[in-house]
């Protein structure tokens, strides 16, 4: 992982990472959907002027991970918690996202972008990390469970007009 470069996202990736939301997500998850209801999450929650408005946001920071100069996996975090009534902490926040091109996964990349994102919680007054994972995701999961997250609710997803199970994972810090 010598050549793996981590860093802020800035305005210049929009395109680049956008692209990388869409091939991640859809390569993982477009077989559990209906074309309307994949095209209508895409175009809404995986467009360019959403990948701007994360970039953007005060309440939360994203980092990049970049091989030969292009984006190869990405990680958004959130100051403020999604699902406070779950909240076992005074001060929990929220792993937002953690994408990686498929030929990227297994490679430390996730590893690399994680210790970032606990860093930059533990630096921001964090006593608590929540996040969400699709119910079937397993290698997600594992993953997780692995940097020492555990299941505590199960919570829901909206995709177009679908609702998916999703697990709550969360660790105290």
């Amino acid at each position: 992982m010598t050549d793996l470069l981590l860093r802020p996202a800035i305005p210049a990736d929009v395109p680049g990472l956008t692209r990388l939301a869409r091939a991640s997500f859809v390569d993982a998850f477009a077989h559990l959907y209906s074309e309307t209801d994949l095209a209508a999450f895409l175009s809404q929650a995986k467009s360019e002027e959403a990948t701007a408005a994360l970039i953007a946001d005060p309440d939360g920071a994203m980092q990049v991970a970049e091989r030969g100069g292009e984006p190869i996996a990405f990680c958004k975090i959130g100051y403020k918690c999604g699902w406070p009534g779950h909240a076992r902490g005074v001060r929990a926040m929220e792993l937002k996202q953690l994408y990686a091109a498929a030929s990227a996964t297994g490679s430390g990349v996730g590893s690399a972008l994680m210790d970032w994102a606990m860093a930059a919680f533990r630096a921001a007054g964090a006593d608590e990390v929540q996040l969400s994972v699709y119910s079937g995701n397993h290698g997600a999961q594992r993953f997780y469970q692995r940097c020492g997250f555990e299941k505590i609710a199960d919570v829901t997803f909206k995709v177009g007009e679908q609702i998916d199970e999703e697990f709550l994972f969360s660790k105290l810090l």
